[in-house]
């Protein structure tokens, strides 16, 4: 072991997406039209909650913290796959990868958790609503967002340290667009096993909690939607939480497809295409389902237009 005859890896190349060259510059400015728009959505999500005062509530508090989760996790990958598009050589330095690596396993770990702080909101709000603005504190709503940043820092650190303190000898292309896990590990000289073992703990603990928290919370939501008598008191206790429940469905459906599938069905080339999905487009819908589905975010939006063109006047 103290004469190990190999070469340590000093960078990785990435095969990229698969495509045809003729669509080269298509998918560019397509991918970089959703970057814009989850740039331009998320931001001026936050912006609007921050300066509208009838957005200063629990849930929108949330909300804005979920903006800044998918424009944050997004521009950990979507710049660089953008920049590789016109590279022939798709390189990324060890150091550079490890750091994507922690970043984007933070800030997807933040974001499954901080929805289930979101459907806990939405509990209270429908099934105690005499009690939301007592019991949804502001102590406890920093909490329940401070919770899922300390554990998601917990979760990616446990990824990124077990991951690349392996030994990677060669070959060093990984056939991704970034730096995820399961194809790091298949460039790894050692075994692994014990490795997968401690990451499928985590990543499934950080899985099954928020989602636990997200069904359970559910069950007692709709248990008490059901209870209202009116069709119209129904429609509206539904609505408040129809965009967090697409949000969540949109967001488990993909991460599940790609991370908990058999591996008899395992493969890197369509979990590509799935990840565009997740790290390109879900953060841009994010902010579209939360406005075009919500009243009162849709009339912030339209107050906050009309003072601006009325003082402009």
């Amino acid at each position: 072991m103290a004469n190990e005859n190999y070469t340590r890896v000093t960078e990785f190349i990435f095969t990229g997406l698969n495509y045809n060259p003729h669509l080269q510059v298509f998918l560019f400015l397509l991918f970089l039209s959703f970057y814009i728009a989850n740039l331009t959505g998320n931001l001026g999500m936050i912006i609007l909650i921050r300066i509208s005062s009838r957005l200063h509530t629990p849930m929108y508090f949330f909300l804005s913290h979920l903006s800044f989760v998918d424009m944050c996790f997004s521009s950990v990958v979507s710049p660089k796959m953008l920049t590789d598009f016109f590279l022939q050589r798709k390189v990324i330095s060890f150091l550079g990868c490890a750091l994507q690596q922690w970043f984007f396993g933070f800030f997807v770990a933040a974001e499954c958790l901080l929805l289930s702080s979101m459907a806990y909101d939405r509990y209270v709000a429908i099934c105690n609503p005499l009690l939301y603005s007592v019991a949804m504190s502001q102590r406890l709503c920093i909490q329940l967002v401070a919770g899922p940043y300390v554990l998601g820092f917990m979760s990616t650190m446990t990824h990124t340290t077990n991951t690349f303190r392996l030994p990677f000898c060669g070959p060093n292309v990984i056939n991704h667009f970034f730096c995820d896990v399961p194809p790091l590990l298949l460039l790894v000289c050692a075994d692994t096993g014990i490795i997968k073992l401690v990451i499928f703990i985590m990543a499934g603990a950080v899985g099954v909690f928020s989602g636990l928290i997200i069904m359970v919370s559910y069950i007692y939501i709709l248990t008490a939607i059901l209870r209202i008598r009116s069709a119209d008191g129904r429609r509206k206790a539904f609505s408040t939480c129809s965009s967090h429940l697409t949000a969540v469905s949109i967001l488990y459906g993909t991460l599940f497809f790609i991370y908990v599938r058999p591996s008899a069905s395992f493969s890197l080339d369509l979990n590509k295409l799935v990840s565009v999905f997740y790290t390109a487009v879900i953060p841009m819908l994010n902010p579209l389902i939360y406005s075009l589905r919500n009243k009162e975010v849709k009339d912030a939006l339209h107050r906050t237009v009309t003072r601006r063109m009325t003082c402009r006047a």
